[in-house]
């Protein structure tokens, strides 16, 4: 059998030649480099099988890169992706997975209550006629934007003045926010955090890999229980608090007497929940006399007091990952975060921008 014509690359112009050089030194694709190089090797007198060597390839493919730059030029050099196979399963098998991985299993005949990957393939197999694996399953779902998440509960609000109420509070933030509360008004959201007990908390924290910092697991609640007091003015964004250890009307009265003190011109407007000493008789007159109004949110609606997204952070920072060894030691961390949240602090805004429950058609109660 006659040996094949050896075959060259054309003669560069000297430009051409610096180009080709550069793509060799800085291209980062290594299909347009082992090209590149092949047709430099032809260029400097190298056989297609010399050059082909170099690289690892056959003589063939370094023959035909030599012939398409020859008729192309420097496009010849760069790689044609077809794109790969077409994908296996089309947009209805997609969509098919994607609907029974968020229907109950229950609901399709299944005694169970939640998939797993594997289950969710037998019954695309069995009932749907798809026969796919567990990681294509998984990538189809993660490309639907489905994932696996925990499931979670909610209690809506059946308070017959619910909207009557929301309203008033909505009216107030937003008064608060504009700096238009009448006749000179304060805005106050008040809460009670606690029972404070010493026990060890659960936690995050950035930690050596599988080393993380371990608490105690047992433990015995000797040293009773504390409360906290707590009020956000809306005006200033800072916090006050007062620790108690008990959280009766007499304390709830003693906590709105230094709230007055402290804002002693104007109407003091204070949102709170609908616990039951903050409708106490002697509360109420206090407060009738003293120019205070009790804003109570609805029932089950204690998300309306914008104070509870303060106490979430307070958890978070504070109590998470302790174990205090008194309450002394607790308060003390507690009121160091309370000073350093004041000194950050600035006007609360924007409470539930463009949310749903500023919406006149909402409905709270329905499941």
């Amino acid at each position: 059998m006659a040996r094949p014509a050896e075959v060259f690359a054309r003669e560069l112009s000297e430009a051409e030649a610096e180009r080709l050089v550069k793509i060799t030194r800085t291209t980062k694709d290594r299909v347009r480099l082992r090209r590149a190089g092949i047709v430099l090797a032809s260029t400097q007198g190298r056989s297609a099988t010399d050059a082909a060597a170099m690289f690892a390839m056959t003589a063939a493919y370094a023959r035909e890169v030599i012939h398409a730059f020859n008729d192309q030029g420097f496009a010849a050099l760069d790689p044609k992706w077809s794109g790969g196979r077409p994908p296996r399963f089309g947009p209805q098998a997609r969509e098919t997975i994607a609907r029974v991985a968020k229907t109950a299993p229950a609901q399709l005949g299944w005694p169970f209550t939640t998939w797993s990957l594997s289950k969710l393939v037998e019954h695309l197999r069995e009932r749907e006629q798809i026969v796919v694996s567990t990681e294509t399953v998984r990538q189809v779902l993660r490309t639907a934007g489905i994932s696996w998440q925990a499931t979670k509960t909610w209690k809506g609000s059946r308070d017959p003045e619910f909207t009557v109420k929301k309203d008033r509070i909505l009216q107030l933030y937003d008064q608060a926010t504009t700096g238009t509360v009448p006749d000179g008004g304060r805005v106050v959201c008040v809460d009670e955090f606690g029972p404070l007990n010493l026990q060890p908390r659960p936690g995050h924290g950035w930690f050596p890999r599988r080393r993380p910092t371990r608490r105690r697991a047992t433990y015995t609640r000797t040293g009773g229980v504390r409360h906290m007091y707590a009020a956000l003015d809306l005006a200033s964004g800072q916090m006050f608090y007062r620790f108690r250890d008990r959280k009766r009307s007499q304390e709830f009265l003693d906590f709105l007497r230094q709230l007055r003190q402290r804002f002693p011109t104007g109407r003091l407007h204070v949102v709170c929940d609908n616990f039951s000493p903050h409708r106490h008789h002697r509360v109420a007159s206090w407060c009738a006399a003293h120019d205070v109004e009790l804003v109570f949110t609805p029932t089950h609606a204690s998300w309306l007091n914008w104070i509870e997204a303060e106490f979430t952070a307070l958890r978070y920072f504070t109590l998470d990952g302790s174990d205090y060894p008194s309450h002394t030691a607790q308060e003390a961390a507690i009121a160091g975060y309370v000073r350093w949240h004041n000194r950050h602090a600035t006007p609360k805004r924007r409470f539930a921008a463009n949310s749903k429950i500023r919406r006149p058609d909402y409905l709270p109660n329905v499941a």
